[in-house]
């Protein structure tokens, strides 16, 4: 991995790969690849903790392998499995050859190679570290599978019964990240660095607007950022992230609108009471 001289100098090279990241983020991802430390970034959703990871990736020039999580998510997708349909062609192919001369014992201990292992996310970060290993939304997965977390973010290394302990000889930089919509176990967090990312100020955030719009005028983003700031204000049950000021801002531009409007909240909001509150609050005018 790369070795930033400084936050600020990590800071710069985000920028340089369209990610403006405020002073406590880059100290985090600094302190992530300076220590060999986890991040566990926490906030809501759509202020960049996802879009974060894929940045540090690019930034420090290695591959990003993202486990997203959801309910129900195990070892077998996260870890590992085997690949049963190309065991049993060895198995026949082996007897075939052997003619029998191979004992039982002999041809189980041989289907358990890793030849044979497929693979997920939390291997793949172990075998082809460096890399930037994305946990993303962790607090969708049940409670139960944080367990499988524990020895990566530890030790850089996961445990299969079959094989045995693999560690990974650079440890990957892990990035976590939940939208807190549910406590995740002190275990997990202990074992990182911690950061909430927080809402952008509308300063910053006309500044992320225009980075990811070029060209766009900077009125109009000035305008997109202040309106997401006013709708965040409001006791929303979605409030907007920064995807969803990006986006609106990219409608306003190709309708040819000089300022956000009630018109084009379905931009913006996604639930229908949000939308109402917002137009009897008439905070858009």
């Amino acid at each position: 991995m790369p070795d930033f001289a400084s936050p600020a100098a990590l800071a710069a090279r985000l920028a340089d790969v369209g990610y403006l990241a405020d002073e406590g983020l880059a100290m985090a991802g600094f302190l992530a690849l300076r220590l060999g430390r986890p991040i566990f970034l926490e906030g809501d959703a759509g202020v960049g903790k996802t879009a974060f990871a894929a940045a540090l990736a690019e930034a420090a020039g290695v591959e990003l392998i993202r486990l997203q999580c959801y309910e129900g998510l195990d070892a077998s997708q996260a870890l590992y499995d085997w690949d049963f349909p190309r065991q049993v062609l060895h198995l026949r192919a082996v007897e075939t050859a052997a003619r029998g001369e191979l004992s039982a014992d002999e041809l189980e201990a041989d289907l358990y190679d890793r030849r044979f292992l497929l693979a997920r996310p939390l291997l793949q970060a172990v075998e082809r570290a460096p890399c930037v290993l994305l946990v993303d939304e962790v607090d969708r997965a049940d409670d139960e599978f944080e367990a499988y977390l524990l020895e990566l973010l530890a030790d850089a290394a996961v445990t299969v019964p079959e094989l045995g302990r693999i560690v990974a000889e650079v440890p990957p930089v892990v990035v976590v990240t939940s939208n807190r919509t549910r406590e995740v176990h002190d275990a997990l967090k202990r074992r990182c660095l911690y950061h909430w990312v927080a809402h952008p100020t509308p300063e910053r955030e006309a500044a992320i607007v225009r980075t990811r719009l070029p060209g766009i005028g900077e009125r109009l983003a000035a305008r997109v950022a202040e309106a997401t700031a006013r709708l965040r204000a409001l006791d929303l049950v979605k409030p907007p992230g920064v995807a969803e000021a990006i986006d609106w801002a990219a409608a306003l531009r190709a309708l040819g609108l000089p300022a956000p409007g009630v018109e084009t909240l379905g931009v913006v909001l996604k639930v229908r009471e949000d939308i109402e509150l917002v137009r009897a609050a008439d905070v858009l005018t």
